[in-house]
């Protein structure tokens, strides 16, 4: 049977999962970050991810979802108070039934698998962690097979982050790099092993508008900062860039929404030319190490 404990102050056990929330180096420390919610918490479990513990409302009636989750993952279990669960959970009204303590995978650009059809988000030191958490739901939503955030950035496993992909983060392989380096070279030896991967960067004055452009091959998509776009760095490696041609009075679109109407588009010409990715295809995540 898992390990249940009872906490019922604010020890020390509990502050350290309080700083999970707001302090980023502690969550690189201890490699582990919380979910709260049962879409994304039931997706961790499905997809393998370390779940170190359980933290749940003693207080409450619990629903057959928590009951049953409490009674299959085999982890430490801790029974606490409504309002400790509710802070957990940054609820201001009403407390969560479980929050997830969960483990973080390895930085590893290798937990992308790169197929025929490769379909892949690079996001430029991105400020936003709800644009972070955006992305990754429509990258997951429109076939694509990972994303790769670069540069000093939000944190991918910032609570922001993790609430706005609803649990797509758990599904979509999603790595941290510093540098440009460490992704030239990692295309480098897909494209040494068989695989042309093209590197499409987007920009206000693309070469050519997305729609003219052939995204049913190997495509690496190169997204820039919410404010500055792409840095030189990175526009000097992209192969080919792209514009979304747009009519009215509105001169771009926010990052997360360009993203998302390339990804359609990049969806749409693979339907159309029969090379879609199976929708059931697996991928390399956080469980899969």
């Amino acid at each position: 049977m898992p390990t249940v404990q009872r906490i019922t102050s604010r020890n020390a056990r509990y502050q350290q999962w309080q700083a999970l929330l707001g302090n980023r180096n502690k969550r690189q420390r201890s490699g582990e970050f919380l979910v709260q919610g049962v879409r994304p918490i039931t997706l961790a479990v499905r997809y393998g991810w370390p779940v170190h513990a359980l933290i749940y409302d003693e207080q409450r009636k619990l629903s057959q979802w928590a009951e049953e989750l409490l009674r299959t993952v085999r982890t430490e279990h801790i029974a606490t108070t409504s309002d400790m669960v509710a802070d957990l959970g940054e609820k201001n009204e009403s407390a969560p039934e479980v929050v997830a303590v969960v483990g973080m995978p390895a930085d590893d650009l290798d937990r992308i698998t790169v197929r025929d059809d490769f379909l892949g988000v690079l996001f430029d030191r991105p400020t936003s962690p709800g644009n972070i958490g955006s992305i990754i739901r429509s990258a997951d939503a429109f076939g694509a097979d990972g994303l790769i955030v670069a540069g000093h950035a939000a944190d991918v496993y910032d609570p922001k982050s993790v609430r706005a992909s609803t649990g797509s983060l758990f599904a979509l392989p999603s790595v941290r790099v510093a540098s440009p380096r460490e992704v030239v070279d990692w295309v480098d030896a897909q494209r040494a092993a068989g695989q042309p991967v093209v590197l499409v960067g987007t920009d206000e004055q693309g070469d050519c508008d997305v729609f003219d452009f052939d995204l049913t091959q190997p495509v690496l998509l190169l997204v820039g900062n919410e404010t500055n776009g792409l840095s030189n760095a990175w526009r000097e490696v992209c192969d080919h860039t792209v514009r979304i041609p747009m009519t009215g009075a509105a001169s771009s679109l926010n990052a997360a929404n360009a993203t998302t109407a390339v990804l359609y588009e990049a969806a749409r010409q693979r339907v159309a030319s029969g090379r879609a990715s199976s929708g059931g295809a697996p991928r390399s995540t956080g469980g899969r190490r």
